[in-house]
């Protein structure tokens, strides 16, 4: 991923809460409390946040708790984290000590489920004659 020149940096701080879907194509650090899901280029979560909803990132470094599913290019669960829900991922590194329940899957073969649970077109559904 090329980085560009004039690329923000979005703080939300640990006394802000917020409920609703926050997309930016910035990067973002939280500390404080989301409630909903969160889809950025890069993410970094401090250890007092807490974030209930879905994460998708190109990159994502998770310190505090989130509760629900995570897809990552490139992922870094630090000793401090509690993860409840399923992780997907390209690269992953977890420190000794992060609480993680749930799945954990590549990438590669989320896409190959879904494409597997996808209705082949043009081939006939075979029925027998009565």
């Amino acid at each position: 991923m090329a980085s560009k020149s004039n690329s923000t940096f979005s703080v939300l701080g640990s006394d802000l809460a917020i409920k609703g879907d926050i997309k930016a194509s910035a990067d973002l650090h939280i500390d404080g409390a989301v409630e909903g899901d969160i889809s950025c280029a890069s993410l970094v979560q401090g250890e007092t946040s807490v974030v209930t909803g879905a994460i998708k990132a190109e990159s994502a470094r998770l310190a505090g708790t989130v509760n629900g599913s995570i897809t990552a290019r490139e992922l870094v669960i630090l000793k401090s984290a509690k993860i409840n829900g399923d992780v997907y991922y390209d690269a992953l590194t977890i420190e000794q000590g992060a609480q993680v329940e749930g799945r954990f899957a590549h990438r590669d073969a989320k896409a190959k489920q879904a494409a597997a649970a996808q209705p082949q077109v043009g081939k006939p559904d075979l029925q027998v004659a009565n």
